[in-house]
Formats: C-alpha cells, sequence, structure tokens
C-alpha cells in the first residue's frame, strides 16, 4: 500500500513537471507565472477568506460602506479594461489575425510579445477582479456570493493561468478581448450605481447589461464554433478551443434562463419599500438597493453598490437556487 502511494506520488509529481515544462519560456519572467502553485495558493486563500473566514470576521461587526473605495476601484478596471482591449487589437485582432483560424505567434518578435504581454494582463486582471467578492463580504452581502459567483471568480483564473502559459495569443485569446470589452461597460455601469441615488438616472440602460452578456457569450461560442468546420486549422492547443466553446454556452444558457426569469416572468419583483416617483416610477431603497419600474436595480448584470453581481458568469443565482 505504501509503495502504491510512493508511486502515485512519483507519477503526479512527473505529470506536474512535465506540465510546467510546457509552459511558454517568454511568460516565465511575469509575476506568478513561474509555477501554478502561487496562483493556486491566491484562490485558495480567496476561498477560504469568502466561505468561511469573512463571514465569521464579520458576524458581529456592522458592515463597511466602502463607497469611495468601490467608485476607485471600479473605475480603475474600466481603465485597465480599455487598455486591455486596445493592446488585444493591436497586437493582432485589427492587425494581422484574420478572425477565423488564427495561429499563435511563438516569436520574439515586437508584435508577439505584445500579444503575451497582453494576455498575461488579462489573466492578472481576474486575480484584481477577486476584490469584487471581498467588497461583498466586508459589506455583508452575503446574498450575492452565489455558487456561480464564486464558481467563476476562482475557476476561471486558474483555467487563464494555463491558458497564458501555453497559449498567449491566436483563435483562443478571441474570448478575453470581447471579456474585457463588456467589462468597459459592466464597471462603468458598477462605478455609477456606486455613487449613489443621485447617480441612478443615467443608469436606465441597466436592463440591457444582461443582453450585452447574452451577446458576449454568443459571440465567443460562434467564434469557437469555426473551429470544427474548418477543412485545416493551424492553431496549436485545440483544447483552448473547446473550453472556450463549453464556457461560452454554458453561461449563454444560465443567463438566458436568468432573462426568462427576470424580465418575462417577473420572479424579481420588489416587495417593499415602494414609493411614487415622477413618470410613473417607483423607486425602493431597501438596504442601500435601488429599484425602478418593479425592476430589482442591479438586475442585468448587478451593481457594485449592493445589488446582483452578473459579471461574466457571476449571476445573482441567490433566490434563482443557484440556476
Amino acid at each position: 500500500m505504501l509503495q502504491e502511494m510512493k508511486e502515485i506520488g512519483s507519477h503526479a509529481i512527473d505529470i506536474y513537471d512535465y506540465l510546467v515544462a510546457g509552459v511558454d519560456p517568454r511568460v516565465k519572467d511575469y509575476p506568478l507565472m513561474q509555477s501554478p502553485i502561487p496562483m493556486t495558493i491566491i484562490l485558495l486563500c480567496y476561498l477560504f477568506f469568502v466561505l468561511y473566514l469573512g463571514p465569521r470576521i464579520m458576524a458581529n461587526r456592522k458592515p463597511f460602506h466602502l463607497k469611495e473605495t468601490m467608485i476607485v476601484y471600479n473605475f480603475l478596471l474600466v481603465g485597465l479594461s480599455i487598455y486591455i482591449v486596445y493592446e488585444f487589437m493591436m497586437s493582432g485582432w485589427v492587425t494581422t489575425y484574420t478572425w477565423r483560424c488564427d495561429a499563435i505567434d511563438v516569436s520574439d518578435s515586437p508584435q508577439a510579445m505584445r500579444m503575451v504581454q497582453v494576455a498575461w494582463l488579462f489573466w492578472f486582471s481576474k486575480i484584481i477582479e477577486l476584490m469584487d467578492t471581498l467588497f461583498f463580504v466586508l459589506r455583508k452581502k452575503s446574498g450575492q456570493i452565489t455558487f456561480l459567483h464564486i464558481f467563476h471568480h476562482s475557476f476561471m483564473p486558474w483555467t487563464w493561468w494555463w491558458g497564458v502559459g501555453y497559449a498567449p495569443g491566436g483563435m483562443g485569446s478571441f474570448h478575453a478581448m470581447v471579456n474585457s470589452s463588456v467589462h468597459v461597460i459592466m464597471y462603468f455601469y458598477y462605478g455609477l450605481s456606486a455613487a449613489g441615488p443621485r447617480f441612478q438616472k443615467f443608469l436606465w440602460w441597466k436592463k440591457y447589461m444582461t443582453a450585452i452578456q447574452l451577446t458576449q457569450f454568443v459571440l465567443v461560442s460562434l467564434h469557437a464554433t469555426q473551429y470544427y468546420f474548418m477543412d485545416r486549422c493551424d492553431y496549436q492547443f485545440p483544447i483552448i478551443i473547446h473550453l472556450v466553446w463549453i464556457y461560452g454556452t454554458f453561461f449563454f444558457i444560465l443567463f438566458s434562463n436568468f432573462w426568462v426569469q427576470a424580465y418575462v416572468k417577473g420572479k424579481r419583483l420588489p416587495k417593499q419599500g415602494v414609493q411614487p416617483c415622477q413618470n410613473g416610477k417607483a423607486a425602493i431603497y431597501a438596504n442601500g438597493k435601488h429599484h425602478e419600474n418593479g425592476v430589482k436595480h442591479g438586475m442585468a448584470n448587478g451593481t457594485s453598490n449592493g445589488s446582483a453581481h452578473l459579471e461574466n458568469g457571476s449571476a445573482p443565482m441567490g433566490k434563482m437556487k443557484k440556476a
């Protein structure tokens, strides 16, 4: 038995060494890219804090408001997302890529290295975005810390570490560019929402955030689907395409269900605190949340101001049975 365990351990180490050895040498000098262990530790600490330590620390404490912090945080992410989109475009997507079967440029040319850099930066932005959940914990918005939210915020950074490590660029980077484009809109929305009720009149388009998300998943899945109908494609890591297709399709289904429940069946109508406002609209301020026209504020893609978080798969699945 002991010998078998040693053999299993030896095989596991061999597999680990093999996988790490395959990481693109061009990214190994970037922070946290020498090994998947530091990244994995960060994500485990994140899970430990949001699922166990954080709620216990906050159990007998008043929630933090963090208004100014969240405004700065959200608008900094807007700026970062704009920069990431621009770099993806200039690194290939509007310069040399065909938008079909684009192989990874494995050279050390300036453009290839530019793509490597922005691919890493996209991954690192996912580490920064772990703060979304930390804000929920510190503000005692436990209803927003759903299974899907945590799954997305932990699973995506972990898988993208391998994506950047093996495939920094090419066809598989399309979804990263699209996702960052959505983040420009999303965090701008969050920033305005966090600024308080006086900015609510500028958030009339909140319902369309879910539509933007659905469009994202359609584009990503359609782009990946091309691969299955090509006579020949020299993209070096087809498994990335498979994962992107599964991811896009999976979240399209979840968000479609959310859209039906929220806007077709109207199962997210507020139950209390209705106050008449101009133009026949109702504004509800309960526990720092804003509602309009009977629809819960943040219904479409959530807000950082205590409303539901719907970012790229982090749907407000509380009260929706995590579906």
